[in-house]
């Protein structure tokens, strides 16, 4: 899953500030990785009142390196997608402003976090923008224009790999341009921890979701946006799994959002496949430390709890502390180097066979749950990471449950560069739909 080009509202209930107890383990290991990962004799620590620090051991948590990302503390009262704060971002495309956001939102287990992102919206016909990205004339912002919320695909999981970091950031959101001389407002968010305290819960398709539907609700929220509420999902690789999910969770999670159309690019649809199938390669290597780091400190509280141990072999569980700590797009080569020599030794077998990795992978496997709003899956058919043969399992899985979905194949096109090729029929397809030329239920 990586890129290498690049109504009434209805009020959520409030849940406490604090994060959940982490499991601080007592025990003097030789090196980092034992010591995240074979760790034994844990012990629940948790936090004095008022302490809204991470205590955890676990490699990928990483505090953030710029104030911006730092959330106050005790967070504002408030609801998901309100902005806690946000600043003017310079490099917009032509004829837009942009703004890099510290929003509210909800984390995997029901606590208030903080979630970044950015926002870029059009400017208005009559206005220019300055140097910093903000607008320097005084105009009427178009009201209700349709937001896209993008979902990106895997960058890393530590906090100096947030796509609104990045000097790039624009780059990396496949038909950004063309969005924006439609009228639409984007909104791209970083997901949970990251780029704000936390270990960042990879593949993990409620809290993608929930990050996902925020940075609309945020893009409603900021002034001279002209947001409205009707809303268009977005998403590559990781970020299809995020898209896909936030399509499943809209009607309950937000209500107020008319949801028009989800789309993904290769989306990481069935976890178990995926693990499986890129087992012999350097990338399934990275995303399967990913992975199964992110799940044993989500999943630690659960019973039975998940253990590095259980799927990964003994060579293997040394390489996932140094790779959690890379950057997918900027360090891939430091990543190949550690992954490489594992090819087929990483994982003890196949992890959607051992439980309780099977039902948790399963449990984040996106086509569980019906979609309201029709489905547009892209993939291409030289995807070596998110192989064609896993997408079409996905896209019959919502088939089965109703949901209107359309897949298209593009010959030759690989994993990193589906997200690109298939924008320009994401945006067709999408003006097709507000149109109300939505696909009838059933498949395509």
């Amino acid at each position: 899953m990586t890129d290498r080009v690049r109504g009434p509202e209805r009020l959520h209930p409030t849940v406490s500030m604090r994060r959940r107890p982490r499991r601080r383990c007592a025990v003097a290991l030789a090196t980092l990785a034992a010591a995240a990962l074979l760790a034994s004799a844990c012990s629940d620590d948790t936090a004095a009142p008022g302490d809204t620090t991470t205590a955890t051991t676990n490699p990928a948590f990483s505090e953030p390196s710029d104030a911006f990302y730092i959330p106050p503390e005790p967070l504002p009262e408030g609801r998901p997608g309100d902005v806690i704060r946000s600043e003017a971002l310079p490099g917009a495309p032509a004829g837009s402003q942009a703004w890099r956001i510290l929003y509210l939102s909800e984390g995997i287990t029901g606590e208030r976090i903080a979630v970044s992102g950015i926002v870029v919206a059009p400017l208005p016909d009559d206005a220019t923008s300055d140097a910093t990205g903000g607008q320097t004339a005084t105009t009427t912002i178009p009201a209700d224009r349709p937001i896209v919320s993008w979902a990106h695909p895997t960058t890393g999981v530590v906090d100096d790999c947030a796509p609104s970091t990045m000097s790039t950031v624009f780059e990396l959101i496949p038909g950004l341009d063309a969005f924006l001389a439609a009228g639409y407002v984007v909104a791209a968010t970083d997901y949970e921890g990251l780029g704000t305290p936390g270990v960042h819960p990879y593949l993990v398709g409620e809290s993608e979701g929930r990050s996902v539907l925020d940075a609309a609700r945020a893009a409603r929220v900021l002034p001279d946006t002209g947001a409205g509420d009707r809303l268009l999902l977005w998403g590559h690789s990781q970020g299809g799994q995020g898209s896909l999910f936030a399509g499943q969770l809209a009607r309950s999670y937000a209500p107020e959002l008319d949801l028009v159309a989800t789309a993904a690019a290769a989306p990481a649809g069935e976890l178990a496949d995926l693990l499986d199938l890129d087992a012999d390669t350097a990338e399934g290597i990275v995303l399967g430390a990913y992975a199964v780091n992110a799940y044993a400190e989500v999943y630690a509280d659960t019973t039975p709890t998940p253990r590095a141990d259980q799927v990964v072999t003994a060579d293997g569980l040394p390489a996932i502390a140094p790779l959690v700590q890379l950057c997918d797009l900027t360090q891939s080569d430091q990543m190949a180097a550690i992954a490489a020599p594992l090819a087929g030794s990483f994982f003890v077998g196949d992890p959607g066979s051992v439980e309780p990795w099977s039902t948790l992978l399963a449990k984040n496997s996106a086509g569980g749950a019906r979609i309201e709003s029709p489905v547009f899956v892209t993939q291409g058919d030289a995807d070596t990471i998110v192989e064609p043969s896993a997408t079409t399992k996905l896209v019959s899985s919502y088939c089965a449950n109703g949901t209107a979905t359309t897949e298209q194949t593009y010959p030759g096109v690989s994993h990193d560069l589906i997200g690109y090729a298939s924008a320009g029929d994401v945006v067709t397809w999408f003006a097709s739909v507000l149109r109300g030329s939505a696909p009838a239920p059933g498949c395509n």
